[in-house]
């Protein structure tokens, strides 16, 4: 039987093979780093960091505007975009694509993991 970090390593593996996915992490409300697969791993620590830090002033922000709980922060530039999803009250999970990812079908897969580390670490 597969412990809660080898399956949020499954998680983020299936994510992975998303066309148009180039990195993906799962990261703590506090901007901890849970696990993630990318090319430049002495990076994701502070990528980890700096996603949840947006996501949080993203989601005080919208909600000191009574917009409600933003459902994900999405930071686009020329060559591909940073999407950061809530996963419940403890975590986030971030993808960067690239400019060609079909945006829909990233977004689903994008929230359907959210909703398993949601489930794996309540």
């Amino acid at each position: 039987m597969m412990n809660t970090i080898e399956l949020i390593e499954k998680m983020l593996a299936d994510l992975k093979k998303v066309r148009g996915v180039e990195a993906c992490a799962a990261v703590s409300r506090e901007g901890l780093l849970i696990s993630a697969i990318m090319q430049n791993k002495r990076f994701a620590e502070s990528f980890a960091a700096m996603s949840a830090t947006m996501l949080g002033a993203a989601e005080t922000v919208i909600t000191e505007l009574n917009k409600g709980v933003p459902n994900r922060v999405i930071v686009e530039s020329k060559h591909g975009m940073l999407i950061a999803v809530g996963a419940g009250p403890k975590a986030l999970v971030v993808v960067l694509v690239d400019s060609d990812a079909g945006l829909g079908m990233v977004l689903l897969e994008l929230e359907k993991s959210a909703e398993k580390l949601k489930e794996l670490l309540s």
